[in-house]
């Protein structure tokens, strides 16, 4: 894991040590930062500072407050966008390119320049890729947080400062029976980001096995597809932990994502205990080992593996017994939050 190096006062942190301890490091931050990811910001929010969340009446992309199907802890407190002059806010976590402006007119101040400021970048590039240039790349005075290795590869960010912060999860617990032979899967939006996340794919996957599609905007999936409900079940936006307890009854767990920077909803599958195929195209390969599951840029592989797995229970748990422990091992929650700590600290000394 790459984390900050302390830097000179009004300089952005460098890369590639970890930064030495200066101060007092259990000083408790008020952090202003949006609810764009949920899976990400609830482990982020279970960390000692006060987290200051925008939250507009619709509840809308700007202002969506506190989780309403994540387990968030109460330093995760809604603010509306008018009391935020009136905030005593410490740092300004950014996600979207737009959140640095809405933060500038809500606070009355600059992000990077009268008050610190961070990029969180959890997403791979799109268009054309090798050359896609990140939002703040001429900013030396925002650095830019990425969540993987891949993501601060593959991302052109010019003057930014650049550090990785690997993911760290929050543990729900070995739920494991794998007592329905069916793939789970966790797909956000499927139907419009279709080729994004493997959506095409999973005709051809449920005649290996039959699919259970977990997450948001699920509805209508297999009628899209034209798939019969014995081979592709549609479950929308269940809470977390209801969504977690039956991901676990099923066989295998199948990541078919094309393009991402490593979706969060594969180290959850690892952490219940569930063996994984995935598509070997993105940070997946440093987050599977081979005694965790399959990963495969081969449709065949892919069908191959889904359906030795439903075939074979004790293999299956064997597997996810191996992805578990790999889980924990690489995304603690823990190590998460000391590298937040640390890299907090660092910025707003």
């Amino acid at each position: 894991m790459t984390t900050t190096d302390p830097a000179p006062s009004g300089a952005a942190p460098s890369v590639g040590r970890e930064p030495r301890r200066r101060g007092n490091p259990r000083r408790t931050l008020r952090v202003l930062l949006w609810h764009v990811h949920g899976s990400w910001t609830t482990s982020f929010v279970h960390g000692r500072h006060t987290f200051l969340l925008p939250v507009t009446p619709d509840r809308g992309p700007d202002g969506r407050g506190r989780a309403r199907t994540w387990s968030w802890p109460d330093n995760a407190v809604e603010v509306e966008p008018e009391a935020l002059r009136d905030e005593d806010v410490d740092v300004v976590i950014a996600q979207r390119p737009h959140e640095l402006e809405l933060a500038r007119r809500w606070l009355g101040r600059r992000p990077g320049r009268d008050l610190p400021a961070l990029y969180v970048e959890h997403n791979t590039p799109k268009g054309d890729v090798p050359l896609t240039r990140h939002p703040v790349a001429d900013r030396a005075d925002v650095p830019v947080v990425h969540v993987t290795h891949f993501n601060e590869l593959f991302w052109d960010c010019g003057r930014a400062p650049t550090l990785v912060i690997e993911h760290g999860v929050v543990d729900p617990g070995y739920r494991y029976t794998g007592e329905l032979p069916r793939a789970g899967v966790v797909i956000n939006e499927p139907l419009r980001r279709w080729r994004v996340t493997g959506t095409d794919l999973l005709p051809e996957l449920s005649q290996a096995v039959p699919l259970d599609l977990f997450g948001m905007g699920v509805e209508g999936t297999a009628g899209r597809l034209g798939l019969p409900p014995e081979r592709l079940r549609g479950f929308e936006d269940l809470p977390q932990r209801d969504m977690h307890t039956e991901l676990a009854r099923r066989r295998v767990y199948l990541h078919p994502i094309r393009w991402t920077s490593l979706g969060l909803s594969l180290i959850e599958a690892m952490m219940l205990g569930m063996p994984v195929v995935a598509l070997a195209s993105t940070e997946a390969v440093e987050a599977v080992p081979e005694q965790a599951g399959v990963l495969t840029t081969r449709r065949d592989v892919l069908s191959r593996a889904l359906r030795d797995l439903a075939a074979d229970p004790a293999r299956a748990e064997e597997t996810g017994t191996a992805a578990r422990a790999a889980a924990l091992r690489r995304y603690p929650l823990s190590r998460f939050l000391t590298a937040w700590d640390r890299l907090l600290e660092e910025v707003t000394r």
